[in-house]
């Protein structure tokens, strides 16, 4: 019997129906077994034959069978996955969450017997506690350990967690959510322990570092794209070190890349990454080598690109663990080294910013300021003009605008750093990710990255998060517990300023 999609969404909504539902258990459990069965239809060839396969693997679940053969069915497994189409590969998750997910009669029925056992029955309360272990464990799980074993099989593991993320926010607040959570749950957790600090290798990668490893470092940068070949040999090169995590289960593939400057002091801008390179060296046209480096001259770590590269990992801490270790081999590397700090992005800035003056744009400039706005803009509509002006990066050359925007952004920015939250925390990703890494919110900086893509995220403004080791532990489990956010005066100043507007 087969059914449309269409079919499947109609009696999920009547099998909800509360009228139906109420109080009636005999219904419940009717509603999830039709559910659960309407997806174990399929939708195309493709499906059925991953079914089939499925099962196949599946039987030999329990047996004493050699590893080779279930090994040899799950990679043939994992190709009919590979080579199927979108609507195929979601059609096949949703029937691994439903059929192969835990059985709630089952633990139903053992919890009842373990909790009737008389309690000096140790013998029996062992037996049911293993029996309970086996039926809070769904059978997916022993498929996700079977094909980590697999060559590329971890890889295909992470992939797959990256197909379910995106079925989940497509069945966000509906009937399957619940179930397509727990199958990224369980593959999640394996994942943390696979993916443990202890597992990880540390590499530095450099203009000698083979090809594809730097098409992967080019590929995959996503705060300042590298332009071309050359803008890659600078950023591996002297006064520049790149670090990344591997794994040896995913070799040749990096995790999270860190890229890191040399410098003098801490710059207030990427343009200030180049200007300490020329500073250090005494012609800067000179090419110079690792073994050349001025070491005397290099006072300051900055790292100012961090990028995780598997979208399956999401949510497994590795890119804290990075800082932490490159701030090692940096300072082992450079004992004249006396700071760590980040310039990073402020994303998501430009839209919040818009969205306040939407909502009252006496919130956000004075009096004075909402006067000189309104010159520039010839009487415009204030919140449409200044959608217009943020609509491209043009604006930043133009000194009028800037030194009006300046203040009333920098004071803005700094409340949206400091004091809007999520669930008590910086409501800015980036912001909470070096927060909860013990770093702390020191400097906001003015047009540090006047490119298209700097403006369009965060107006041109970047932000220093200072790194001091010896405090990170104690800054971190203040923020994670207390959710304290330590910054410096300065920043707090501008965000008093914003609220006494």
């Amino acid at each position: 019997m087969m059914f449309k999609s269409t079919h499947v969404k109609a009696l999920v909504d009547i099998c909800s129906n509360k009228c139906i539902l109420k109080g009636n258990t005999t219904q419940k459990s009717f509603r999830s077994f039709l559910i659960r069965n309407l997806y174990d239809t399929s939708t195309s060839s493709e499906t059925i034959s991953f079914e089939n396969q499925l099962k196949g693997v599946f039987k030999f679940k329990n047996s004493n069978i050699c590893n080779w053969i279930v090994e040899n069915k799950a990679r043939i497994l994992c190709s009919t996955y590979q080579e199927s189409s979108k609507n195929d590969k979601e059609q096949i998750l949703r029937i691994l969450a439903f059929k192969y997910a835990v059985q709630h009669p089952v633990i139903f029925n053992i919890a009842e017997k373990f909790v009737s056992t008389e309690p000096n029955n140790e013998r029996r309360i062992v037996s049911y506690e293993r029996n309970l272990k086996n039926a809070l464990t769904p059978d997916y799980q022993w498929l996700f350990i079977t094909i980590g074993r697999l060559q590329n099989g971890v890889k295909f593991l992470v992939d797959l967690r990256t197909d379910i993320l995106e079925l989940i926010l497509k069945a966000k607040d509906t009937e399957e959510s619940i179930a397509i959570q727990q199958l990224n749950i369980t593959l999640r957790d394996l994942l943390l322990l696979w993916f443990s600090v202890g597992f990880l290798h540390l590499e530095r990668v450099t203009w000698q570092t083979s090809c594809d490893i730097l098409q992967k470092i080019s590929d995959y940068e996503a705060i300042h794209p590298i332009r071309n070949w050359l803008d890659l040999k600078q950023r591996v090169g002297p006064y520049r070190r790149c670090y990344i995590f591997t794994h040896p289960s995913m070799p040749r593939e990096p995790l999270v890349v860190l890229h890191t400057a040399l410098c003098d002091i801490i710059p207030d801008s990427l343009r200030g990454i180049e200007e300490a390179k020329v500073r250090i060296l005494d012609n800067p046209k000179t090419e110079v080598t690792f073994l050349e480096e001025d070491k005397c001259k290099i006072k300051t770590a900055i790292f100012y690109s961090i990028t995780s590269t598997q979208k399956g990992l999401q949510g497994i801490e590795l890119g804290n663990y990075l800082i932490k270790e490159v701030a090692k081999q940096v300072l082992s590397e450079f004992p004249m080294i006396t700071e760590l700090s980040t310039l990073s992005p402020i994303p998501n800035f430009r839209t919040w910013f818009l969205e306040k003056t939407k909502q009252d744009i006496h919130n956000v400039f004075t009096n004075e300021e909402y006067e000189s706005i309104q010159k520039v803009l010839n009487n415009e509509n204030i919140v449409l003009g200044l959608k217009k002006i943020f609509n491209n990066s043009l604006w930043t050359r133009d000194i009028a605008i800037c030194e009006i925007l300046q203040k009333p952004l920098l004071r803005a920015c700094a409340w949206y750093l400091y004091k809007e939250k999520r669930r008590n925390y910086a409501l800015n990703n980036v912001a909470n990710f070096h927060l909860r890494n013990g770093a702390v919110m020191w400097r906001i900086n003015w047009l540090a990255d006047p490119s298209p893509r700097g403006v369009e995220n965060s107006c041109g403004i970047m932000v220093n998060y200072r790194y001091y080791l010896d405090e990170c532990e104690k800054n971190s489990q203040n923020y994670i517990e207390n959710y304290f956010i330590n910054t410096s005066e300065d920043v707090i100043n501008l965000a008093n300023q914003f609220e006494k507007l």
